[in-house]
């Protein structure tokens, strides 16, 4: 099960840029070719505002493998 459906169903899901409690609007999905297999893939959500910060901050190390709407991650998880 994943952690967005582990999320209770009248919880909105919010930003994982620290310190903001804004809206989720997308995911930004990335994996740590050191510490996971390669199908692993972690997600972190993100605002409007902190989608590029947070897409960046992976895309630096190598991480990022896509960002994609959230409606489309949950849509998969469903």
């Amino acid at each position: 099960m994943s952690s967005l459906q582990e999320a209770s169903a009248d919880e909105a899901h919010v930003c994982s840029a620290k310190g903001c409690r804004g809206a989720a609007r997308h995911a930004v999905v990335w994996n740590n070719p050191k510490l996971h297999t390669p199908e692993r893939r972690k997600v972190w959500l993100a605002c409007d505002l902190h989608r590029q910060s947070l897409a960046d901050f992976v895309a630096l190390r190598g991480f990022l493998i896509e960002v994609i709407p959230l409606e489309a991650l949950t849509a998969a998880d469903g």
